[in-house]
């Protein structure tokens, strides 16, 4: 019994006497999730996606994940957002199926979303309606009078830096 008690003295002093080494570790950030589930591995910059829209033809597709900024949500449920893309230019962001919403207050937040990346031309009518959900005055709903080539995506799965 004296040899156990012993050794385990013998084991915690030189435990005790260890030199702790600094590790180096990665930041993990908090993020709050919405649609389907998915991981930040695999994101893409803005930058590159706008790369990819930029040789993209109306009917195009592609599958991608990429990360941006929140630029605006739409005010009444959360149903769209457009995101930074960098170059004055933003893409228009839906949710399949409209199967969940962003937080009418996730402007300005960090953003990752997995998705289809596609361009689409709104019509006049339709850009009329993004605009009063944006909260846009009637002045500016009525300066809409041409159809617009977006960059668009259709988002399964949203991830928020919390």
């Amino acid at each position: 019994m004296k040899k156990i008690i012993l050794s385990l003295l013998v084991v915690t002093s030189l435990m005790a006497c260890k030199k702790n080494e600094p590790t180096e570790v990665t930041p993990e950030f908090a993020y709050a999730s919405f649609g389907d589930s998915i991981t930040a591995e695999g994101t893409l910059t803005k930058e590159e996606l706008l790369d990819k829209y930029t040789n993209l033809k109306e009917g195009d597709t592609i599958e991608v994940k990429f990360a941006s900024v929140i630029k605006d949500v739409c005010q009444k449920k959360g149903c769209w957002m457009n995101v930074d893309l960098g170059e004055d230019k933003k893409a228009f962001i839906r949710f399949k199926d409209y199967g969940f919403f962003m937080p009418l207050n996730a402007a300005g937040s960090e953003a990752i979303m997995n998705g289809k990346a596609f361009v689409s031309v709104e019509s006049v009518d339709v850009l009329k309606h993004y605009a009063k959900d944006a909260g846009k005055s009637q002045e500016e709903i009525d300066a809409i009078t041409e159809p617009e080539v977006t960059y668009s995506f259709t988002a399964n799965g949203v991830l928020i830096k919390e």
